[in-house]
């Protein structure tokens, strides 16, 4: 390992002369004692990783506490070391990055998903207090993707490779590092899809065997005619990698023959000033292709990235690429924050950039979103193209490209985006759907009385406005699930004679496996408990089946044993009016009919007018309590229509333990059906609580009790 240690000072020495060697060396002997014996998938000495990370961090110019927390990046997880005792010989400043690393691998979660989610999390966290904790682990990522052929089972080589290319590759550009932002998402290309990488390869190959000197003669062109305007410039071309050629071909569905890029050329200059001039000297020159010009010095990337780009029909008539950039300009584009570092590291004062989109992921953490949501929404946040806009008073806010009004509203503060009702537009009124564009002056008009509509999900942007409206969802459907499922169980309790007290729930939370009172009925209303588990915790002192034989009444062969009829005549058929469909707990009344019987209908039924002149066919009728059975009844459902709508219908009467015995539909457009659905349930009480559930459904326009 000497002379591992030896290549690594002398690529710290090149750029920072006075390293402290005796330090690095405690760093290093301590590191390779600690993971003694322990060897990589490759068969490797397993130190072999940490000297790999901390040689591409010195390659990078990075700080010596950076480079010594490389080398002991993997002791407090894998080895018997204490963040205790490497704050004692490097100091608190190597003890807390590596604290930070250390942190985002010691989870044990059960699903995967759930896993990335929450190394996500700690990552965001970590990082926000020290952004070296992210550099570190982007260096570790880069030597895991340069050795991935080493692990055997490919699922473990495609997750790596699936979380390499959506996670790290954007971390990576958003601080900057391009250069590993390549690599990460060109080797993460190589395992997802290595024919098509293979493909754009053999064609870059051919491309570069037929245009021998294309590059190095277009370079001497363009330098020769900004040199005789009077500016000092370098002109470099390279050749794109797989992955960006192959990302633009899927967003611009292009073939690879139509890219103006492939080629990408850059000219570094001294000044800002005499990069407008080289702009101005390379569009007098050949033709701009149009839509291609941006101007990132004057409106930096969230990365502080700076530079002015353009595409014109350039020498040889080849459609090119060209950034122009000064020499900070291109240090900061090429190793983004990490030119910080060594800055300090030579002693200048030189304060870190601050990262408003680490405090846009910071702010999804504070917004408790779920794990799967989380992750979905630092990847918007991360990829996304950016348009400017300005509030009335004139400050900027930089968003996605599609942004409406409500992801502006969003982006200002979380409470105008709960509350905002409208938007003006450059001094017009307009919908909170629109899309903004650069230079847009925006501004929210909100109401305190408004609340976010589930609606703004389908068009917002920003992970920011989908997690709170997603937030607000949830906590809307938890209070009406809270207030059916509390309404069921009530109804349960009164059957069996007894009072709902919610500081007896509350007293058996843990008998019941719930953190809250609300959680539990929650729970009931949403049909992942049912009423009698918890009311047989709550009471164990009723029997269970006494309990079941009252509470889940059987269908009777004769449906007049539902009944309690004054007068009746033995053996007389009865009837439920198909007209209004009673249930128990409506009043009811008996109408004898001749050659049918007694027909039941409900009190309010607009039938009974007809025998308001013979009051000697009504007849007194009572419900009789212990011998009622299921009623079926008639609802119409009006769904949105998208798919999974009927299902998510049916999803809500079986959740409440209805059965659905007939469905027939009535009328359908572009945008919505219509449904009769006949459905069994025990009461009055059990309709409403289907209304209830089903009226707070996305789904469902509008949903009521059918009658004729």
């Amino acid at each position: 390992m000497q002379n591992a240690f030896e290549d690594l000072v002398s690529r710290i020495r090149a750029y920072h002369p006075s390293v402290d060697e005796a330090r690095l060396l405690a760093a290093f002997e301590l590191g390779e004692k600690a993971h003694e014996g322990q060897t990589r998938a490759s068969g490797e000495a397993y130190f072999t990783h940490p000297i790999s990370v901390a040689t591409i961090l010195a390659d990078m110019h990075m700080d010596m506490d950076t480079i010594i927390t490389a080398l002991l990046h993997d002791t407090v997880e894998d080895c018997d070391v204490t963040l205790d005792q490497l704050d004692t010989l490097f100091g608190a400043e190597v003890a807390g990055l590596v604290d930070g690393v250390t942190k985002l691998t010691r989870i044990e979660l059960q699903s995967e998903g759930t896993k990335q989610a929450e190394n996500l999390r700690k990552l965001v966290v970590a990082m926000s207090k020290d952004i070296r904790v992210l550099i570190v682990k982007l260096a570790d990522r880069t030597h895991n993707m340069q050795t991935i052929d080493s692990f055997a089972r490919e699922d473990k080589k495609v997750r790596i490779a699936t979380e390499t290319r959506d996670i790290y590759g954007p971390l990576a550009e958003r601080i900057g590092l391009t250069h590993i932002q390549r690599e990460l998402e060109d080797r993460a290309f190589a395992v997802l899809e290595p024919e098509q990488r293979q493909t754009i390869m053999n064609r870059l190959d051919f491309l570069a065997a037929s245009t021998e000197n294309v590059i190095s003669r277009i370079c001497q062109e363009i330098q020769n005619n900004i040199v005789k305007n009077g500016i000092e410039c370098q002109v470099f071309g390279r050749r794109k990698t797989p992955y960006s050629i192959w990302r633009k071909m899927q967003t611009k569905n292009m073939l690879m023959e139509h890219l103006a890029d492939v080629m990408g050329f850059r000219l570094i200059v001294p000044s800002i000033a005499e990069c407008y001039a080289a702009l101005g000297v390379l569009h007098a020159s050949y033709p701009m292709v149009m839509g291609r010009f941006k101007d990132y010095i004057s409106t930096p990337k969230r990365n502080g990235y700076k530079s002015i780009h353009t595409a014109v029909i350039g020498p040889m008539n080849r459609k090119i690429e060209i950034q122009i950039r000064t020499a900070d300009m291109h240090d900061t584009a090429e190793r983004g924050v990490a030119a910080h570092w060594s800055y300090k590291a030579k002693g200048v004062d030189k304060p870190a950039p601050d990262y408003a989109w680490l405090q846009d992921l910071m702010s999804l953490i504070e917004l408790d979103t779920a794990a799967s949501d989380f992750v979905e929404h630092t990847k918007l946040e991360m990829y996304a193209d950016q348009v400017f806009c300005f509030s009335p008073r004139g400050d900027l806010i930089a968003l996605p490209k599609g942004a409406t009004a409500v992801d502006f509203a969003y982006a200002v503060h979380s409470k105008i985006g709960d509350h905002c009702t409208g938007v003006v537009i450059n001094q017009k009124a307009r919908q909170l759907a629109t899309q903004l564009e650069n230079g847009d002056q925006v501004e929210i008009i909100t109401d305190e009385d408004a609340k976010p509509k589930p609606e703004w999900e389908s068009f917002v942007q920003t992970g920011r406005a989908k997690s709170a409206i997603k937030r607000f969802k949830r906590q809307t459907e938890f209070i009406e699930f809270s207030r059916v499922g509390r309404a069921l169980l009530d109804r349960e309790f009164r059957y069996h004679e007894k009072e709902l007290d919610d500081a007896l729930i509350a007293d058996n939370l843990t008998v019941l496996g719930a953190g809250r009172l609300e959680d539990i009925y929650a729970d009931i209303g949403e049909g992942t408990r049912t009423v009698k588990d918890v009311f047989f915790r709550v009471h164990p002192e009723i029997e269970r089946d006494v309990g079941s034989e009252k509470t889940e009444a059987k269908p009777s062969a004769n449906i007049a044993a539902s009944f309690d009829i004054a007068e009746a005549v033995d053996g007389m058929a009865v009837h439920v009016a198909k007209c209004c469909y009673p249930l128990p707990g409506e009043d009811v009344v008996g109408i004898v009919t001749t050659g049918k019987g007694i027909t039941v209908h409900g009190r309010g039924c607009d039938t009974l007018r007809k025998f308001v002149e013979v009051p000697e066919l009504w007849l007194d009728v009572q419900w009789n309590r212990r011998e009622v059975r299921n009623q079926i009844v008639k609802i119409k459902a009006t769904l949105i229509h998208e798919p999974g709508a009927l299902a998510a219908l049916c999803a809500g009467i079986g959740q409440l333990d209805a059965n659905i015995t007939n469905i027939q539909s009535l009328t359908r457009d572009n945008n919505f059906f219509t449904f009769l659905v006949d459905i069994e349930v025990e009461n009055l009480s059990h309709l409403q609580s289907i209304l209830a559930v089903l009226g707070s459904n996305k789904y469902v326009e509008s949903v009521s009790r059918y009658t004729f």
